[in-house]
C-alpha cells in the first residue's frame, strides 16, 4: 500500500502570504493620493463634515492649480471620484453620502446643472 504525502506550503495559508505580501507593494490608490501632482489639496479635505466644506476646498485647490489637464470643474470632480471609488468598502454609509452630496455641491460650485 503506498501513500502520498501531502505536500506543504499550498492552500489558504500560503495563498493569503502572496497576496498580502503583494499588496503591500501595490498600493498605487494610495501613492497617488499622498503624492499627485495634478492639484494641492488641503489636507483632510475628504474628512470634512460637510459636503459644502470639501466641494469648497476642492473648486479652490482646482482653480489655483496651473497643472492640471482639464477644466477646473474636471479636475475637482475626477479627485472626488477617485477618493470615494479607491476607498472601496471601507467607506461608511454615512460618509458615502457625505461624499456623494459634495458632488452635488461641486457642481453648483461650478454652476454646472444636477
Amino acid at each position: 500500500m503506498t501513500t502520498t504525502k501531502k505536500k506543504k506550503g499550498h492552500g489558504r495559508a500560503q495563498a493569503r502570504r502572496q497576496f498580502s505580501s503583494r499588496s503591500r507593494t501595490k498600493r498605487w490608490s494610495a501613492e497617488v493620493t499622498r503624492t499627485s501632482d495634478a492639484l494641492d489639496l488641503e489636507s483632510s479635505v475628504f474628512k470634512k463634515r460637510r459636503p459644502e466644506d470639501i466641494a469648497k476646498s476642492l473648486k479652490r485647490s482646482a482653480e489655483r492649480s496651473r497643472r492640471r489637464k482639464g477644466t477646473p470643474f474636471q479636475s475637482a470632480m475626477s479627485m472626488l471620484t477617485f477618493y470615494i471609488n479607491r476607498a472601496g468598502k471601507n467607506l461608511s454609509t454615512s460618509r458615502r453620502h457625505t461624499l456623494d452630496r459634495a458632488k452635488g455641491e461641486l457642481r453648483k460650485a461650478f454652476g454646472r446643472s444636477p
